[in-house]
């Protein structure tokens, strides 16, 4: 296995990817990276679409002639929101942000090279104890402030990445057949309820000492550059039925990696 950082391979350079992958040959390719500054992308464009683009662009088009397959990570944002029910990956895809506009565009980059070959997988709301993400942000906020707000009419299902990494190396293995799947922990929760949650599971392996008032907010008492989905919820039923996976909880991977933020704190 060898592991690419940002610093070490320019992905949106047609000519780094070949030299890059003609030097390690590989048989499969995971595409983590993207351009997830969600608010930055409405003036950064140019950025994002190279990132989240052109960078699948090149790598499909490596492939495209080789016995190498690419599972390429993609997003709940190609969608509008305005379903009700869990969106399959099958619906019609509608972003309505310059970041979801550009992850779909490197989705379609994906599919028209080799669709009998890839393997797009969306999910949403990803979080774990590296980087920056919502838990850590939550559990830093909550330690620092009286009262915190959050949005409470958005709706996902949050995302462990250990969860969708371990879905990774089982598709990997398997072999699973080429074509667009979804995967999150399964919650239909608000940010708002998933605040609570973390809260919650702070206090119970004592990385808060205390809770705070948390307030319900409308998504127009916090406006953001970006227009985000009201309901992300992704369908993750094609995936348990085609593959041999077991359904991950959303409460348990929560209780995962917050004991994990908890043991670093020890140390």
């Amino acid at each position: 296995m060898v592991l690419y950082d940002i610093e070490e391979l320019d992905l949106t350079s047609s000519a780094e990817v070949q030299k890059q992958l003609n030097s390690i040959n590989p048989h499969a390719i995971v595409n983590t990276a993207a351009y997830t500054a969600v608010d930055q992308a409405e003036q950064e464009a140019n950025a994002a679409l190279a990132v989240n683009a052109t960078a699948v662009a090149n790598l499909a088009g490596w492939a495209t002639d080789r016995a190498c397959r690419i599972v390429h990570i993609s997003t709940d944002f190609v969608f509008d929101g305005k379903s009700n029910t869990p969106y399959t990956p099958e619906d019609s895809t509608a972003p309505l942000s310059v970041y979801g506009g550009s992850k779909r565009a490197g989705e379609v980059q994906l599919l028209s090279g080799s669709q009998d070959k890839h393997v797009i997988i969306r999910t949403s709301w990803l979080y774990s104890e590296y980087g920056k993400n919502f838990v850590k942000t939550m559990l830093q906020l909550m330690q620092e402030k009286d009262e915190l707000g959050v949005v409470a009419d958005q709706t996902g299902s949050p995302t462990s990445t250990h969860s969708l990494a371990g879905l990774v190396l089982q598709m990997l293995s398997q072999g699973a057949k080429s074509g667009i799947y979804h995967w999150t922990d399964g919650a239909s929760i608000s940010w708002y309820e998933f605040a609570g949650a973390i809260q919650a599971e702070g206090i119970r392996q004592g990385v808060l000492e205390t809770g705070i008032p948390l307030k319900p907010l409308t998504t127009a008492d916090y406006p953001t550059p970006a227009t985000r989905p009201a309901y992300s919820v992704l369908d993750r039923s094609k995936t348990l039925t085609g593959l041999q996976v077991d359904a991950s909880n959303w409460e348990q991977e929560l209780r995962r990696v917050i004991k994990r933020i908890a043991t670093s704190i020890e140390k």
